[in-house]
């Protein structure tokens, strides 16, 4: 232990010198990028001529710039920018002189569709076309693009989600959004209490934000860590280990970052819409509905979202109900936003999910024998977890300003009842826990030739509080950092992300006792294309200090007394890989690692107890595109271990859990003649035997067994009618009888797991107005 302390002090001084020599420590950028890309700003679209300042610089960072001043939307193929630098421009001209201005001398095309999107393709792609050629620039018809987000900019292991891959899937839960990205997994089968588990490290890691607000989210260890409405998002971005510097504080094994929907993703301009949508599952008959309402005039925008759920359990794949499987669920999002004629953007949002219905008593598996004899198999949970925040932005930023601000608080909730044992008190009682953070980030974009820096300061203050008839007890962190990030493109074919960031945390524990503690972080990965537009190596390495996590509400002791005296939790990230692209194929591979020293694991009879905890891996992906159709399949294969040994999903509660090999395999065809589309998936797990020794005179553990899952889905938006969208999903075709490979428990011989849904078939209805 002493020889890994050492060489976390070696990596930290390492770290400081590298800061103080650069001047301008690292990196800054993801949430925003992969969120709200360069390539893809939404945004009401000016028309005439304008305004526009845009030095020479990145083909990518350049469109970012010419989408926040012209208001379009901006699509740019994936390997289009890689290697060119854009012309600068200054001086009044409409949007289309613009953009036509910045890509001469380029093997470029620009198109501009009437709703508002500029579409940046190679000459050799044509694009399907109607309408008259002015300035280079053709006006498209009916055409309907989603930004890719921002490219080659040398972050590496992220995933992105877009809206277009949402409104794909259809999701219903968070195993829906994840369900193609066998490095993401989804445990449980109920939304209450489904956790995310990324390269098989839980969410609580990463640094988790919605709507750029941190989560804090650690309640109890049988609830979701972060119950989400899907029916709200517009995308989603995950950094799988390495993670950006400004993705925010405890970015241990990565970052999740969700963002929701506003006026702007369903409106080019001003004016007023709507949608409905229903849904219905014969598994458990559950009945979903959303209505909203949103608007944009002279510059202010509001959106008003509410979506419920009511149902009855569902059946395994054996037709047998499982107990404590209703649906109950309301979530609502509001937004109000105004943009100044000077750009500046101001928006407050709130967002909020509630989940109130019997459960199992413990409600991330259906049975287990180590209950108490007087424990019920049902009980009453609900789970209320709402987000507000405040953001500026500029959205028209002029030279090195680009600035944003953000306010955010945040709870969640979960409330049940305590049954004691017989003759020691009261027959039941009930019993709370609450985790609230309040937090913020300002933020400034420097803008080069070569790229992007992003510097900037941000704090949280988090609470965990147990609310309990005997041991009611409270949890305390606070935090400030300052952290900066570059991406830029130095040398031609050459992409890199840099970054680091200082923390100051104070932790108060349930005994009043205070810790102050401080610590560097850095992160670099890069892309280099070895062929350009064929392969590119990538490759990327972070060292995250992350202070002392909070427990979890539920076993909070006022009697800890904290010794020996916690240590801050740092991990470190290696992540490898090439990437192939030729002619609508690609093929990739990479491998990684993820090492947290000092991770907290904490018990009601002990306060803190360092583990060390490891996950490494490889995986491999393969995918074709072509007119309106595409294949991909996606391989990992992922080994975690706590202390040295296989990892087991009790001992990994708040770490990591076991995974093995997961293959997916998603294809989709759409007949745009007729407005259908088909499509579907299958979700391979392979037998995975590598479970920790059962302790002496216990029964042996169980290998986790394999399961093999095929999803369909039938799509018809009529061509006459593009307000009007029908959809039947099939949902685990052959009735397979399941536990999703991250649901806890399922290795216990004393454990019967929350299985999966058996066949289900799902209606679907949106029109919009």
């Amino acid at each position: 232990m002493n020889g890994t302390r050492a060489g976390a002090q070696v990596r930290t001084v390492f770290f400081a010198r590298l800061m103080v020599s650069t001047a301008v420590a690292l990196v800054f950028i993801l949430p925003q990028a992969a969120l709200q890309p360069a390539a893809a700003q939404e945004k009401t679209a000016r028309v005439g001529t304008m305004a526009f300042d845009i030095p020479a610089q990145s083909l990518a960072s350049a469109l970012n710039t010419f989408g926040r001043q012209s208001g379009l939307q901006v699509s740019l193929a994936a390997t289009t920018s890689h290697g060119i630098t854009s012309k600068a421009i200054k001086g009044s001209y409409t949007p289309g002189q613009a953009l036509a201005a910045l890509l001469e001398g380029a093997d470029l095309r620009h198109s501009i569709t009437p709703e508002g999107t500029a579409i940046v393709t190679p000459k050799h792609v044509s694009p399907l076309v109607t309408g008259s050629v002015e300035n280079g620039a053709t006006t498209l018809q009916q055409v309907t693009v989603e930004g890719e987000g921002e490219v080659g900019q040398g972050d590496v292991g992220e995933v992105n989600i877009t809206a277009k891959d949402l409104e794909r899937k259809n999701p219903a839960n968070l195993q829906d959004v994840f369900r193609e990205e066998p490095s993401v997994k989804v445990g449980s089968s109920l939304p209450m209490s489904q956790k995310v588990y990324v390269n098989g490290i839980e969410e609580t890691n990463l640094a988790v934000s919605i709507d750029g607000s941190r989560q804090n989210n650690k309640v109890f260890h049988h609830n979701a860590t972060t119950l989400i409405d899907p029916a709200l998002l517009k995308a989603v971005s995950v950094d799988e280990g390495v993670a950006p510097a400004d993705a925010g504080p405890g970015a241990l094994a990565g970052a999740i970052e969700y963002q929701t929907k506003d006026a702007r993703d369903f409106l080019d301009g001003d004016g007023f819409g709507g949608f409905v949508n229903t849904t219905y599952n014969t598994n458990g008959g559950v009945f979903g509905t959303g209505l909203s309402a949103y608007g944009i005039h002279q510059g202010y925008e509001f959106l008003g979202y509410l979506n419920f759920g009511k149902g009855g359990e569902f059946s395994d794949g054996n037709g047998d109900k499982v107990p404590g499987t209703r649906t109950n669920f309301l979530s609502g999002l509001g937004k109000v936003a105004y943009e100044f004629e000077s750009g500046d953007r101001v928006e407050l949002s709130h967002e909020s999910v509630k989940d109130d219905a019997p459960r199992p008593f413990r409600a991330n598996m259906r049975t287990t024998t180590g209950s108490k004899p007087w424990d019920k198999d049902i009980r009453d949970y609900r789970l209320d977890r709402n987000n507000t925040v405040f953001t500026y932005t500029d959205e028209t930023p002029e030279g090195w300003w680009d600035p944003k601000l953000v306010l955010a608080y945040g709870t969640t909730e979960v409330d049940t009842t305590v049954f004691p044992k017989p003759g020691t008190g009261p027959v039941s009682y009930p019993i709370a826990g609450v985790t609230s953070t309040f937090n913020g980030k300002f933020e400034n974009r420097f803008h080069f030739d070569i790229g992007t820096v992003t510097a900037g300061v941000d704090f949280y203050s988090d609470r965990a509080e147990l609310d309990d008839l005997y041991d009611a007890a409270t949890e305390k962190a606070s935090n400030l950092g300052a952290y900066v990030q570059a991406r830029l493109e130095p040398f031609e074919r050459t992409r890199l992300s840099f970054g680091g960031r200082a923390d100051r945390q104070w932790f108060t524990g349930t005994g009043g006792q205070e810790f102050d503690n401080a610590g560097l972080s850095g992160n670099v990965s890069a892309e280099y294309d070895l062929i350009e537009d064929f392969l590119t190596a990538k490759a990327g390495y972070s060292h995250v200090w992350s202070g002392i996590p909070l427990a979890e509400n539920f076993i909070l002791n006022p009697a800890w007394t904290y010794l020996p005296a916690p240590e801050p939790t740092t991990a470190d990230n290696y992540t490898i890989g090439l990437v192939a692209t030729y002619n609508g194929f690609t093929l990739e591979g990479s491998v990684f690692r993820t090492d947290m020293e000092n991770a907290r694991y904490a018990r009601y009879a002990q306060a803190y107890r360092a583990r060390e905890v490891e996950s490494e891996g490889f995986s491999i992906a393969a995918g074709y595109e072509w007119t309106d159709s595409f294949l991909r399949v996606k391989y990992i294969n992922t080994d975690t271990r706590i202390d040295g040994k296989p990892a087991d999903s009790d001992t990994g509660t708040y770490l990591t859990t076991p995974v093995g090999e997961i293959v997916t395999v998603t294809a989709a065809h759409t007949f745009a003649d007729y407005g259908v589309t088909v499509g579907g998936d299958v979700e391979i797990a392979l037998k995975y035997d590598k479970v920790p020794a059962a302790a002496a005179g216990e029964p042996a553990n169980k290998p986790f067994e394999a399961y093999t899952v095929f999803n369909a889905y039938l799509e018809y938006k009529p061509v006459d009618h593009q307000n009007l969208t029908l959809r039947a999903d099939v949902k685990n075709i052959f009735d397979e009888v399941y536990a999703d490979r991250a649901t806890y428990g399922q290795e216990f011989p004393g454990v019967t797991p929350l299985y999966q849904p058996g066949r289900s078939f799902m209606l679907s209805v949106r029109a919009t107005f």
